[in-house]
């Protein structure tokens, strides 16, 4: 597979790693999603959707909080994602962040994974 890497972001307490893993751009943030560092999430994934990725995998192993701002970057991108025929797909969700999803009933609308090797497995 290839695992050329597309680039990474850091604002304090969110860092964001980018890389190509075959037809899927492999998003991680690490740390916390919030207010304050929303676009450090968000600047990436759009670049993603711009070079023409329609299939976003964010790898979630390393985030530790998602706030409703975060929640909204993501929700974001799905749509830019889907209306390019793709989507966005997570994995990984440590529990305080997968409560988010299923608390605001996000989790069904993104494509949710247990780990990244099987949402990178899930490819099409």
């Amino acid at each position: 597979m290839d695992r050329g890497t597309l680039g990474s972001a850091q604002s304090g307490r969110l860092l964001v790693e980018v890389r190509e893993e075959g037809a899927s751009a492999v998003v991680t943030p690490a740390g916390e999603l919030d207010h304050h560092t929303a676009d450090v999430l968000r600047e990436p994934l759009d670049e993603c959707l711009d070079k023409g990725f329609t299939r976003l995998v964010l790898d979630c192993s390393r985030l530790e909080f998602c706030d409703s701002t975060g929640l909204n970057v993501l929700l974001g991108a799905r749509l830019r994602a889907e209306a390019a025929g793709g989507g966005v797909h997570l994995a990984g969700m440590q529990p305080v962040v997968a409560r988010v999803f299923e608390i605001t009933g996000a989790d069904a609308v993104f494509t949710v994974h247990e780990t990244l090797d099987a949402a990178l497995s899930d490819q099409v």
